[in-house]
């Protein structure tokens, strides 16, 4: 049995579900962070940590809350069910050999962290800066002006998948597929194991599987021969531990950056006051990505299991509970951004403590890249922004997991 929560859940609080998050999910989250910020979420059979201090907290310490048994809310129902909280077939045979380093452990962690870390430092995105900025202007020019089009497909989607698969060196003719792969991906990982997502998984298996035994065979100057010689120690990543990385980074460095951007883009359209001010001084523009990255919180959620009994904010969290650290409820706490934790302000002094790309030993990898892209493609864009227009509704991505728009109809000044 649980220490009793002193309230129930909040009127229709479903963390779990995604027309939870098409409605307003904020008043919730902020009931609970006032009256019960560490809450047993009954009808999810889960802990819903609310409060930025308790994720860094739950962050910190993957020794007693730990990600190899799930990471995803729909995981919960499956391990209460007894059955295996991944069930695909295709994916958990891969995760048998190579397990995905969002779902490792230390000492395995560490090990995986330590040979593709290099590759993903501030100075290493730094070098491809220039490269970025050369797609980015050039995606921009492709988009018509004076017509509707949607920011999402012509402007937010383009950069990532491009500079990622520039990254794995992939052929300018596979582009497309990896926009459908990475889309199959999401679907995935929120829980959607159709015949679709299957057959795309398995693509894209495949596909990195090739991609990696040709690099093996004729290394070239890209982010994939990079990860095949790096050592440490004498140890070297295996091909399925590389499979499986780049599987990885494909989502975290295109999805979550497109997410960025594109829900950046529609905070400047809502607050024309803040986006007047970028404009005006857009020497301010690497702290308003951080705000933008506090309010997106491209990731709405990542989940944890106790290993062991613990007491948290005066809660007994049994051996095996369930945890979801919301971070689109711990980047708006009052307590550590102000009561206008809700307002989206390009000059808050402290919106870099945002919790966006987690804490801990799951702080993202690719953090110094996703900030350095949303720069690049906003300071194109920032001479724009007086005659941009919004033409007409948002349409948000159904998920549970990421926070992202599939539509943004917008007109570009001619």
């Amino acid at each position: 049995m649980h220490a009793a929560a002193p309230m129930s859940s909040p009127a229709g609080f479903a963390p779990e579900t995604v027309d939870f998050y098409l409605g307003d999910p904020d008043p919730a989250f902020a009931t609970l962070r006032r009256q019960d910020p560490l809450h047993w979420y009954e009808g999810g059979g889960f802990w819903c940590v609310t409060k930025h201090a308790d994720v860094k907290e739950v962050g910190r310490r993957p020794r007693d809350f730990c990600s190899s048994r799930g990471t995803q809310i729909f995981q919960v129902a499956l391990d209460r069910e007894g059955g295996d909280p991944r069930p695909d077939r295709l994916l958990q045979t891969a995760l048998a050999s190579a397990p995905n380093i969002i779902m490792m452990d230390p000492p395995q962690h560490n090990r995986m962290r330590k040979l593709v870390i290099d590759a993903f430092t501030p100075r290493s995105a730094g070098h491809l800066e220039p490269r970025i900025r050369e797609i980015a202007r050039e995606t921009l020019a492709a988009v018509p002006r004076g017509e509707v089009v949607n920011f999402v497909d012509a402007l937010a989607v383009p950069l990532p998948m491009l500079v990622i698969a520039e990254m794995l060196g992939v052929p300018r003719e596979d582009h497309p597929h990896f926009r459908r792969w990475s889309d199959q991906m999401i679907r995935t990982g929120a829980g959607i194991f159709d015949d679709e997502s299957q057959q795309s998984l398995g693509e894209l298996f495949a596909y990195l599987a090739e991609r990696v035994k040709e690099r093996r065979d004729a290394p070239r100057d890209d982010v994939l021969s990079t990860l095949l010689r790096t050592e440490v120690d004498g140890d070297r990543l295996s091909d399925a531990e590389v499979v499986m990385f780049l599987m990885t980074l494909l989502v975290a460095g295109n999805e979550t950056t497109r997410n960025l951007i594109g829900g950046g883009m529609k905070l400047l359209f809502e607050n024309p006051d803040q986006s007047a001010e970028l404009v005006a001084e857009p020497e301010r523009l690497p702290n308003a990505i951080e705000e933008m990255l506090r309010l997106v919180s491209p990731v709405r959620n990542f989940c944890r299991v106790a290993t062991r009994d613990v007491e948290l904010r005066d809660r007994t969290i049994r051996e095996g509970d369930w945890l979801a650290l919301l971070y689109a409820s711990a980047n708006r706490d009052e307590e550590v951004f102000g009561e206008d934790s809700h307002a989206f302000r390009i000059d808050r002094p402290n919106a870099r403590q945002h919790v966006a790309f987690g804490f801990g030993e799951h702080l993202c990898l690719g953090a110094p890249l996703a900030r350095l892209e949303a720069r690049v493609m906003f300071e194109e864009l920032l001479p724009l922004l007086p005659g941009m227009e919004l033409a007409g509704p948002v349409e948000p991505l159904r998920s549970s997991l990421m926070n992202g728009l599939v539509g943004m109809p917008v007109v570009l000044p001619a």
